[in-house]
């Protein structure tokens, strides 16, 4: 027991060291940059995944997810700090990071309220959640006039795939938030976000984009992986159901998002 305990106090600990951790610069180009963005945007809601499972059953593996998301976004955040690449300005760079900051501040104190009482404060998860949503909304709005510069050139379907990535990590921290009640009313978005069938549904469009053009050898599979586990689950992000198998659905959900990283390697290398 005081082996779990001091574990736990680590990786909570780890929350409140990230803004002081070095990470090895790789956003030296533009690519390179928006790459960095998007693994960002994506980290981020993978964190507000865990976290909403974390607040009903308080299991260390889950705030290990949390801590490794985190952890995610955190070098993505520091390399795109350190980039020479040019792609967007200091300042647009630093108030993104300051969005991030309170996120995990955010974050590491929602984490002590559920080890400290057992449940979570649903006000301050409700300020986790709307930070999630202002965070998005900058890091989106971002990564589109990085993209659009003149200093980048991303392949059609590299950009579906990742629009289907932060598609898919956005349905996937509102389907947890929705399966624990005890969070169930604290992200549902604004009114003009998507719901989750059509979410669902751009993701098909996204997806039907990803596999037109040439595929062969490994991106064929990768894409077939997808595409397979994708059907499995669709009829559950379509038709929410109380009844689902939420450990499926997540675990589902992230097989798909290692596929799309897959293939859009493979789209980068072969191009």
């Amino acid at each position: 027991m005081t082996d779990a305990r001091l574990r736990v106090r680590s990786l909570v600990a780890a929350l409140i060291l990230l803004a002081l951790t070095s990470f090895t610069a790789r956003a030296e180009t533009a690519e390179g940059f928006l790459s960095d963005l998007h693994t960002f945007r994506v980290s981020n809601y993978l964190a507000l995944d865990a976290y909403y499972r974390f607040s009903t059953d308080g299991n260390t593996d889950t705030l290990n997810e949390i801590v490794g998301s985190i952890n995610s976004a955190n070098s993505s955040m520091n390399n795109l700090a350190e980039s020479n690449a040019g792609v967007l300005s200091s300042e647009e760079v630093e108030n993104l990071n300051q969005e991030f900051d309170t996120f995990k501040s955010l974050m590491r104190d929602n984490i002590n309220d559920v080890r400290n009482t057992g449940y979570p404060d649903l006000r301050l998860v409700s300020d986790m959640a709307n930070q999630a949503l202002t965070m998005s909304k900058m890091a989106t709005e971002l990564y589109k006039v990085s993209s659009e510069s003149s200093q980048t050139s991303t392949d059609n379907r590299v950009e579906a795939a990742r629009s289907a990535a932060i598609t898919l990590a956005q349905m996937m921290a509102k389907y947890s938030a929705r399966t624990h009640s005890t969070v169930a009313q604290t992200f549902q978005g604004s009114s003009t976000e998507l719901t989750l069938d059509e979410q669902a549904r751009r993701f098909d469009t996204l997806l039907e984009k990803i596999n037109q053009g040439n595929s062969q050898g490994e991106l064929k599979a990768a894409l077939d992986d997808v595409s397979s586990k994708w059907q499995f689950i669709r009829g559950s992000y379509i038709n929410y159901n109380d009844n689902n198998v939420s450990f499926v659905i997540d675990r589902y959900s992230k097989g798909i998002l290692r596929g799309l990283d897959t293939t859009i390697e493979l789209l980068q290398q072969n191009a």
